[in-house]
This record gives C-alpha cells, structure tokens and sequence, in this order.
C-alpha cells in the first residue's frame, strides 16, 4: 500500500512539474514592467524577456531602499496596475523567497517582510478569484541566488547551495507566461514548503543542519 502511495505521489509531482504548455511566441511583443531590474533575478528576468521580443519598462533600486519599502512599493504598484491589468486580463508575477514560506535562522526581518508579502498576494489572488477577475498572479518562491551580494550576506552562516540566476530567471518567465499560481524553483522547495505545513517546529538538530553553527555563534 505504502508503495502505491508513493508512487502515486511521484507520479502526480512528475506531471506537475515536467508537463510544460509554455509557449515562447506568446511573449512576443508582451508589455513587461520589471522591477529590480539592476541585478540578481531581475537583471536575468531583462535579460530573457528582450531575448523573446517583449516590450520592457524597466526600474531599478538599491539593496538598502528595497528592505525599507519592499511590501509597501508592491501593493501601491499592484494596486495602480490592477485597473489596466483588470482590462487586458493580464498577469502579475511576484518574485519571493523561500524564506517566505518556511522561516530559518538568522534571518528574522527578512523573513518577515517576505511573509507580508506572500500573504498580500495570497489573499489578493482568492479575492480576484471570487469576484471573478481575470488576472493572474503568480507568487514565485526562490532560494539563494548565484550573486555576490546574496552570497556575501550569508557567507560561512548557511551550508545551503546557490542557484544559478539565468534557470532560476526562466523558470519565473514561465510560470508567468502560463499563468500558474505558483513557482517553486529549485522544484524541491515544494517539498519543503509542504513539510513545513506537516511540522511546523522542527527540532533544533534539524534546524541546525542548515548553519554553520559555529560561524553564527561568533557573529
């Protein structure tokens, strides 16, 4: 019974995540407005979206104003945006972090502030659904980016693996472009995040996994 379960399991993840209707075409000519353009996923988002034809408008800020604004700057853009977007049926994508989803160490405003912000499109995306709205919003949930400045900030404090920015970039053009709910890159972070709603306080051997226990005491 077990083995059916779990292969019923993996063949339900199989189909989730390798079934792919994204259409390349489809982008062709797209009105993009991209913030955060200036480096990390961002950069890597400019970078695919010309390469596929897309009309770009694009914004740009430092590390130190988007901790100060972050939540504030996307329900004031969201909330200018929704109207026109309301009449061409188009598509919000949100980029976050898995830290959104499962908090960790070391890193409490950060999470916060990512926790606001899943919350905000979560809710949003149930009211457009309810009133029949058709506007996409796609909440993206990211590790660690392959750039110095998200490097650098957890250097020798977390044994987690960067991913590369170009696939983790692709992978959020195509969830927005197919207009699912969600994007999970790399796609074991769904698997986290379900383990989290499993167990909500794991136990300090499994949390100290992730650190470099010794590195953080120092700090």
């Amino acid at each position: 019974m077990k083995v059916l379960l779990l292969t019923g399991l993996g063949a339900l993840f199989f189909t989730y995540y390798w079934a792919d209707n994204f259409d390349p075409a489809s982008l062709q000519g797209a009105r993009v407005l991209l913030t955060g353009a200036s480096a990390g996923v961002g950069e890597e988002l400019a970078y695919h979206y010309a390469r596929l034809g897309s009309h770009l408008v694009l914004t740009a800020h430092t590390e130190a104003f988007l901790q100060k604004v972050n939540l504030l700057s996307y329900v004031q853009l969201t909330s200018l945006a929704l109207p026109s977007l309301t009449d061409s049926k188009g598509s919000l994508v949100v980029v976050s972090s898995l830290l959104g989803r499962v908090p960790a160490s070391f890193s409490s405003p950060y999470s916060a502030a990512k926790f606001a912000l899943d919350s905000f499109f979560g809710a949003l995306q149930r009211e457009l659904r309810v009133q029949d709205v058709n506007v996409a919003i796609t909440r993206c949930v990211l590790g660690l980016q392959d750039r110095a400045s998200a490097k650098e900030g957890v250097r020798g404090v977390t044994r987690a693996q960067a991913a590369p920015g170009p696939k983790a970039a692709l992978a959020v053009i195509r969830g927005g472009a197919t207009r699912v709910s969600h994007v999970f890159y790399p796609w074991r972070f769904h698997v986290l995040c379900l383990l989290r709603a499993w167990l909500p306080h794991p136990r300090a051997w499994f949390v100290r996994q992730e650190l470099n226990v010794t590195a953080t005491a120092a700090a």
